[in-house]
């Protein structure tokens, strides 16, 4: 299947310093995502094409449904609840596990529920210097443990197909892991997946398709890459703004893309030719996704 020339269009130019987190809720027939840098929240309703925006109490990073209704996700320096309130313009977060272990100049980025319910995510260097961020496991009893370290930026946990496999990214040094992963949530075998070359921007957020196919989002890259399950490039998404964050399956069939963007480091004038930037974009790619778990906590 050529998928090589797609390309992807917005639909909600909200300009987003740093969009990022992409969620399909199913429930709500809604795409959901995060601008991390100006604490909000946005919401895109699928049927009615209707946009909605709360404020945060704090910054969030990553976030996802839980079973038990509301929501959980990743704020600077911990895991948090919260639900929203479609009468309010603004969302608390309940604080609920804060890792001892974390250095106090790190904060959390990306993160992924698999399928046992258990919430993946990672921690990075706040300065972007220094390879001190982990890679977390937080279960459905909200123990939470460290499974990986030595990460500048972490981003993009995800899963291939049979969840036999965890995908986890250190950004800087441009490499994709793979990690062999067992349903108890135990780690081995970590090797180099993906190493972008230089000029490919930086691997950002990422998740699989039904194919078993990963899509990578590309920092600077103009684009989103697939690749197979062998780690050969496939197929490419271009977009008419330089820094692609994550993305996510959704739709009654999850046949359609959503993906995020960012305004973050471009100057004025890039931001006068990339006039976007931010935006949550979309693109229907010929292959379907897989539906996301909610947290089992």
């Amino acid at each position: 299947m050529n998928i090589m020339n797609k390309k992807a269009t917005c639909i909600c130019d909200v300009k987003a310093m740093l969009g990022e987190g992409p969620v399909w809720v199913a429930r709500d027939n809604s795409l959901y995502w995060i601008d991390i840098l100006n604490n909000k929240l946005y919401c895109y309703n699928l049927h009615n094409q209707q946009q909605s925006c709360w404020d945060l109490s704090e910054q969030l990073t990553s976030f996802a449904p839980r079973q038990k209704g509301g929501f959980i996700g990743t704020s600077r320096h911990g895991f948090a609840f919260f639900g929203i309130d479609v009468d309010s313009n603004y969302i608390t977060l309940q604080n609920i596990v804060m890792p001892e272990s974390e250095p106090k100049n790190n904060c959390f980025n990306d993160g992924k529920i698999d399928a046992q319910g258990r919430y993946w995510a990672g921690s990075m260097d706040d300065q972007q210097i220094l390879p001190s961020g982990n890679l977390y496991l937080l279960n459905s009893e909200l123990q939470c443990r460290v499974k990986d370290s030595g990460y500048i930026i972490t981003n993009g946990p995800t899963f291939n197909r049979d969840q036999t496999i965890l995908y986890h990214t250190n950004s800087l040094e441009k490499v994709i892991y793979a990690f062999d992963l067992n349903i108890n949530g135990e780690l081995a075998n970590k090797r180099e997946f993906i190493r972008l070359n230089d000029d490919a921007g930086i691997p950002d957020g990422m998740t699989i398709d039904s194919e078993d196919c990963l899509w990578v989002c590309q920092f600077n890259g103009w684009c989103i890459t697939r690749y197979s399950s062998a780690g050969v490039l496939i197929g490419r998404i271009d977009l008419p703004v330089a820094n692609i964050t994550s993305c996510t399956f959704g739709g009654s069939e999850l046949e359609q893309m959503f993906i995020t963007t960012a305004r973050t480091f471009l100057t004025e004038e890039e931001l006068i030719k990339q006039p976007q930037a931010g935006g949550l974009f979309t693109c229907k790619p010929g292959v379907i996704g897989l539906a996301s778990p909610d947290f089992a906590g």
